[in-house]
Order: structure tokens, then sequence, then C-alpha cells
């Protein structure tokens, strides 16, 4: 298990954020938090890196756990000089990196030509896979990707989920992603957790589709509506082997999203 979250509660200004959340993800797994703006999402995240500490409850981390993270927004002042290959030796702690990480980790994501481009210069799909080249970095156990397709057009939201899904397959790291956009992203989960304060529903995305909380959160017509790329189950990464049933709770609490 590479984090655990045991009943995790979070409160803001006396609040309520999350309360009573329980999730786990395992090496190899893709594993998407879905749910409406202001459910919880980019906190609970958060919680997971120990950006923040949870009120109540645990969460548990594998020992020496390494963690590459795309933020779901990165403002950069678009006057300033920065090049993508400067932008990717700005790591937190000190920590240098090789010539050949960089270049090795832009190729992986398909940006092997964008090392001397300036960032102010990059579209929206070009910054996307930049950010994740800054991930990859570190070589993680885990990638945590908070909305990564903002900003990026519908076919190149495509490409980025299915690039998504081959890092998986190459690499062999588990992955955190984070959205409320499901047509395409549940077809590349192995497991689908949906959240609004707490944990509605949870299960393999052919589940979650045909769950009532989830038609309730977003309407009956986004039912079955997903999948664009349908994810195969028959590799040997998968690991997750169990299922949970979609039974959920009801917690009448107010929730918002942390800014």
């Amino acid at each position: 298990m590479l984090i655990e979250a045991l009943d995790v509660g979070f409160r803001r200004d006396g609040r309520a954020i999350l309360s009573h959340v329980n999730f786990s993800i395992t090496k190899g797994e893709i594993v998407t938090l879905i749910g409406p703006n202001g459910g919880g999402k980019t906190t609970f995240a958060r919680l997971c890196l120990g950006i923040l500490t949870p009120d109540t409850g645990t969460i548990k981390r594998q020992p020496d756990l390494k963690i590459g993270y795309v933020p779901q927004r990165l403002k950069l002042e678009r006057t300033l000089p920065l090049t993508v290959e400067r932008f990717l030796t700005l790591r937190q702690r000190g920590q240098r990196v090789s010539m050949e990480a960089l270049t090795n980790a832009l190729k992986d994501v398909g940006a092997g030509h964008l090392l001397r481009s300036q960032m102010a210069d990059l579209s929206g799909g070009e910054m996307q896979r930049v950010l994740l080249a800054r991930a990859l970095v570190i070589k993680p156990d885990l990638l945590v990707l908070d909305e990564p397709a903002q900003g990026v057009d519908f076919a190149g939201e495509a490409a980025l989920y299915q690039l998504i899904s081959d890092l998986r397959d190459r690499l062999g790291c588990a992955i955190i992603l984070i959205s409320h956009d499901l047509h395409i992203v549940m077809g590349q989960s192995d497991r689908v957790f949906c959240l609004n304060g707490h944990v509605c529903c949870e299960g393999v995305p052919e589940q979650i589709g045909e769950h009532p909380e989830y038609a309730k959160l977003f309407g009956p017509e986004r039912a079955g509506q997903y999948g664009v790329y349908a994810h195969n189950h028959d590799h040997e990464h998968q690991l997750c082997g169990h299922v949970h049933d979609g039974d959920c709770g009801t917690h009448d609490i107010p929730h918002e999203d942390t800014p």
C-alpha cells in the first residue's frame, strides 16, 4: 500500500470540508477522484501529500515514498525569461537534477523538443506535458495530478489522458488523478472514488457510471457517458484485485474545497 487514509476528516474555519474518508492506492493503480467543484478533491490530495494535516483519522504513507505532483494551477509571469530547462531544475530542498534526467523526463511525455523553449511560449497542452515531466524527474512511486487537462482542448485532453495511462504502464508508478470532467478520465481508471465531502461511492468505472449517487451529482444523462478510451484490465500491472461495492453513506455537512 502506497497511501492509506483511514476515517479522515478535515475542517476549515469551523466548516467540515471532508468527513469519514477512507481511501487506498497500491503500486501500478490509476485511481481517479471525481466530484463537483467544492467537493474536497484538492483538499484531499493535499492531505495525501502531507501539505495539510487531517483533523481526524490518519493517513499512512509507505516509507520513503516519492511523490510527483502536478498542481491544479500554476501561474507564471509571462514576461519572465524562463526556459523549460531552467524550470525543470527549480526543485525544492536543493535537489540537483542531471541533464540526462531532464531530457529523459521530457522524452517520456513527448516533449523532448521543448527543452530550450520559453515557458511563456508554450501552448496549454505543451505546458501540461512540461509540468508532468517535472513531476517525473524524481522517478516517483506515485503521481498526483490535479485537473491535469486544464487549458487543453478536447483532442489534446484525450491525448494527455492516454499519455498518463501509458506512463503508468511503462514506468510502473501509481497515479491519483483528480477531475470533474468524466467523459475520458473514468475509462482510464482502475478504480474511481466519487467525493463530495465524503465518499459517495467507489468502485470500477462501470459500477460508478451506474450508481445513483453519481447520477444525483452529475445528472442522469451523464451516467455511462465516459471512457472514450476504455481501459484494458488484462495486463500484469493490475494489482488491486479487490472491488468495492458502491454503498454510500450520507452526511448532512457543508463542504467546500480549500482555495
